[in-house]
């Protein structure tokens, strides 16, 4: 049966299609799937997203048959596999159901060999020398364990197909295909360490993620005006209003009319496709804002969280306005970032991160607490390389966004606990009179909430899970997961040896719990991550402080991280590199667009309008002083903007040159690094100039929209 809803875009009456029945109505769900399939079939696709059995092609011509039906009843005419190249953005290649007859007339086929397997040319997605440019096949293979989804838009509506994409050697040109092996990897060895604590029944282990997305709105007019936001995604120029965010009162405010109506819009087409969008409101700065789902699989949520992306742009224009995700759109004010809630689940329903009120989960979640904190103090640096891009640059370290060093939250309580175990210490007064008794320490029944939020840290623990805020707005959420699941593996896989080998399980816990956290206690800071304080306290501690994407990403090329990757069997050493070379030419591309911008609107739009303005001055001044022998202000004020456009001119040739010759360096880290330390500074002394001047014109004169138009107009 089709949604009430179908064919309607933008704003839908909840009191005639209740929210119940719009959500998921164009997602290809599990539900769908047990209602459409029969019985024997759909216990094999489940199987199949469990990891128990292969997909066979008899089962795939069942499903295929039954996804194409409920799409075409829905009015689709095409279908696409979406995949996610190392672009960090979403590809899709269209092709209709339709087949010929041969009679001039057609059906609407969709095998299950299509279902399964689809060939974009994969020539222009970057490989890092995977392979050569003109080879260019590329396979893509349906991921069972992301649902299928139509998305609507005004060409009419296709049936998209979350897969993974990978080279005709069978090497990943994706970030899908690192994340699933990510989490089959943290799988094995979490559930490795459940039954040496005597659990039987589970039989996997999956990654949940819930990512908080944060954004802009802006004036769709205003933003056609703007050059460098429409190319680069953030303002090379722009001098901030008298008015920012210093009186905190856009976080949490009231919605705008006209944001509330884009947001219900959102909500809609997120709904229908099954996306579990639950919170929205007003970030710190003026214009931002944020929406978070509930958690899902992670392999769900990366998909997911691409299309909230994407759909954040498109319901935008619907309604006049520019989603801005850039991790820093606007210098001198919040920027944006996602933050990537993180736990681990069984699949017969039990969060390995929620403290429990018994001894038995207490002990379980005290010990996969403790792998979590030394697989962040142990790789630190890979997790660190996981969020280095060139925008986040311009957010980690600022006031917004916790620093680059990378430390983990527990708060007050879980920290005593902590600590007192690893002191070999009673661990204190609990309301609760329950206890366990491992070896020499006693532990409390833990409270639900063990902690406070600490909106500083990089990882803090919330609860029942771990939110690392670190992430950029416009990145895939699927290589932070990826390395944050191999690192934790790699810890587990060491605490189930040693919990294989013991005798007592009781004792061998406790020792593991003190040993790991005594020695990985360094990382864990409750403080002001925002403090000078904390770097120079950071650097007592011996923790890593890698303030730049370029400095960030070596560690991929690293011999012990490669080794970590291959022995998980997630990433291979030519599959390491590849990325290695891709992040820093996609750092380095990035930054001589921006450059480019930065000398275009410098010199074809800021020069001649202050020259024009400056010259009107200075005639002005000139006519006053021969009527009134008085024009000082005038024409102090016209020598202030031409010395000012002097230098800004002055300046524009140092950049060419800085972008001459990071251009000339052929070796992907010598030139990135020319990006970071020659060219980003010769902007930035282009901004300083330019900013100045904005304030002198006239704004009438000034070819841009300010930033006061920009943040404060909707």
């Amino acid at each position: 049966m089709s949604c009430p809803c179908e064919g309607r875009r933008g704003a839908v009456d909840f009191t005639e299609t209740p929210v119940a029945e719009l959500y998921g109505s164009n997602c290809f769900s599990n539900a769908v799937m047990r209602e459409r399939l029969p019985k024997n079939i759909y216990k094999e696709i489940v199987a199949v997203q469990n990891g128990e059995k292969e997909l066979t092609l008899e089962v795939a011509e069942v499903v295929a048959a039954s996804m194409r039906e409920w799409a075409v009843a829905k009015g689709a005419s095409h279908y696409t596999h979406l995949f996610q190249p190392l672009t960090g953005l979403t590809a899709e290649k269209h092709d209709s159901f339709i087949a010929p007859t041969g009679d001039g007339k057609v059906l609407m086929e969709f095998s299950g060999k299509e279902l399964i397997k689809g060939e974009p040319d994969a020539s222009s997605f970057p490989s890092g020398g995977l392979r050569a440019t003109f080879e260019a096949r590329g396979y893509t293979a349906w991921d069972v364990t992301s649902p299928a989804f139509l998305k609507t838009d005004p060409t009419g509506t296709t049936l998209c197909i979350p897969t993974a994409f990978i080279s005709y050697y069978g090497q990943a040109l994706d970030k899908k295909v690192p994340l699933l092996k990510s989490i089959d990897a943290l799988s094995k060895q979490a559930v490795r360490v459940l039954r040496a604590l005597g659990n039987t029944t589970t039989k996997r282990v999956f990654t949940t993620v819930g990512p908080e997305q944060e954004y802009f709105l802006i004036s769709k007019a205003l933003y056609d005006k703007r050059p460098d936001l429409i190319l680069t995604g953030r303002t090379v120029f722009g001098a901030l209003p008298a008015k920012g965010q210093e009186m905190e009162d856009h976080y949490f405010g009231a919605i705008k009319d006209k944001v509330a109506a884009f947001m219900r819009d959102l909500n809609t087409e997120l709904w229908k496709v099954g996306i579990p969008a639950k919170t929205q409101h007003n970030e710190v700065a003026p214009n931002q804002f944020e929406i978070a789902p509930i958690y899902q699989n992670s392999s769900a949520a990366v998909d997911g969280n691409q299309f909230v992306m994407e759909t954040i742009r498109n319901v935008a224009r619907r309604h006049g306005l520019e989603g801005l995700l850039h991790e820093k759109p606007f210098a001198g004010v919040n920027g944006s970032g996602k933050h990537n809630n993180w736990s681990m689940a069984t699949d017969d329903g039990v969060n390995l991160f929620e403290p429990g009120e018994n001894p038995e989960s207490n002990a379980r979640f005290l010990l996969f607490a403790a792998a979590v904190v030394e697989a962040v103090d142990r790789y630190a640096l890979l997790i660190r390389a996981s969020v280095a891009t060139s925008g986040n640059d311009h957010r980690l370290g600022a006031n917004e966004a916790p620093p680059a060093i990378v430390s983990v939250f527990f708060g007050g309580p879980l920290t005593e606990i902590f600590e007192n175990i690893a002191e070999g210490k009673a661990a204190g007064h609990t309301d609760s009179s329950e206890k366990i008794k491992l070896g020499v320490t006693s532990l409390p029944s833990l409270p639900k909430d063990v902690s406070d939020r600490n909106r500083t840290s990089p990882f803090a623990f919330t609860g029942n899970k771990f939110e690392f805020r670190m992430v950029g707005s416009s990145q895939s959420i699927a290589t932070p997961n990826t390395y944050l699941n191999v690192a934790v593996a790699q810890v587990l896989s060491e605490f189930a040896d040693k919990l294989e080998k013991a005798g007592s399980k009781h004792e061998a816990v406790q020792n593991i719990i003190k040993e790991s956290y005594a020695k990985h206690r360094r990382v864990v800071f409750n403080g002001n991550g925002y403090t000078d304080e904390w770097e120079r306290e950071a650097e007592r501690r011996g923790l890593p402080n890698v303030k730049h994407a370029v400095d960030a990403l070596q560690v991929l090329v690293r011999s012990e991280t490669i080794a970590l990757f291959e022995a998980h069997k997630v990433l291979s050493k030519e599959e390491m590199e590849s990325r290695y070379h891709i992040y820093l030419e996609k750092y380095s591309k990035q930054i001589n667009i921006e450059a480019g911008v930065t000398l275009d609107l410098a010199r074809r739009y800021i020069f001649p309008a202050v020259s024009t303005y400056a010259a009107d001055l200075a005639r002005e001044a000139s006519v006053l002083a021969a009527i009134h022998a008085t024009s000082a202000p005038q024409e102090k004020r016209a020598k202030r903007i031409a010395d000012l456009a002097a230098e800004l001119y002055d300046e524009t040739g140092k950049l060419e040159a800085a972008l001459a010759e990071a251009q000339a360096v052929e070796e992907a880290y010598g030139q990135a690094k020319a990006y970071l330390e020659k060219v980003r500074p010769a902007m930035e002394a282009i901004r300083v100039r330019a900013d100045a001047l904005e304030k002198l014109v006239s704004k009438e004169a000034w070819p841009l929209p300010g930033y006061e138009e920009l943040l404060f107009t909707l």
